[in-house]
């Protein structure tokens, strides 16, 4: 049985018309759904929903008397749907703002999609890379803070293929603030070393042949460090 991943529902979703609430004939809007539980500890079943947020629809403004006159509660509840289906229920909300965090606009739908124009865009260079055995470009895209963290990523990967001893004194003087970038630029270091049987010196930090007893740069004693 396949499993649709979250990104391919969201493609799925966003290529149907949207729902309009039943109760006020207005557009619903796209809503994430938290990573909790609910109600019966199961979930809502989808990572997405419709939500009405229109503050003049009779649902949402009469749930306000209902839930107190009957429960006591200072709530009420919107309209909601299952995307794909024509079922229509309601969920509570507490205040006017509840809810609201998770609406998916069309700003946000707009920079995912940039987003993942621009990493597609640099796999496709990084690919090309490695064919080439390009380890320039390939350290521009890792040092290059614009690009997306998934694409440098990438590359801090790939440069411990391709990459030359040249590579690693500019990767040493920045700072990652990604841990697993960091993290994967560190291999990529020692990978580099690795292929070209060196080492840095733990005195002056300068590039030394992996058997060296004594760095050629500091002159400092380096067997068995």
């Amino acid at each position: 049985m396949a499993f649709e991943t979250k990104e391919q529902v969201l493609e799925k979703i966003l290529s149907e018309p949207k729902p309009e609430c039943p109760h006020c004939r207005q557009e619903m809007k796209l809503w994430e759904v938290p990573s909790i539980t609910f109600s019966d500890g199961l979930g809502w079943g989808t990572p997405y929903l419709y939500i009405c947020f229109n503050d003049e629809c009779p649902t949402y403004k009469s749930g306000w008397d209902n839930l107190m006159e009957n429960y006591a509660q200072n709530a009420s509840y919107r309209c909601m749907n299952y995307p794909g289906t024509d079922t229509f229920e309601v969920m509570p909300v507490f205040s006017p703002m509840g809810a609201t965090g998770q609406i998916i606009d069309e700003q946000v739908l707009m920079e995912e999609e940039v987003l993942k124009e621009n990493t597609k865009k640099g796999f496709s260079i990084l690919a090309d890379c490695y064919v080439n055995k390009d380890g320039v470009t390939v350290l521009s895209l890792l040092t290059d803070v614009t690009q997306p963290m998934r694409v440098r990523i990438k590359a801090a990967e790939m440069i411990g293929d391709i990459g030359e001893l040249e590579a690693i004194e500019p990767i040493r003087n920045l700072k990652f603030g990604n841990q697993i970038l960091q993290e994967t630029v560190t291999k990529a270091v020692t990978k580099i070393h690795e292929r070209y049987f060196t080492r840095e010196c733990p005195f002056c930090a300068e590039i030394i042949k992996k058997r060296a007893s004594i760095c050629k740069h500091c002159g400092k004693e380096v067997a068995g460090l």
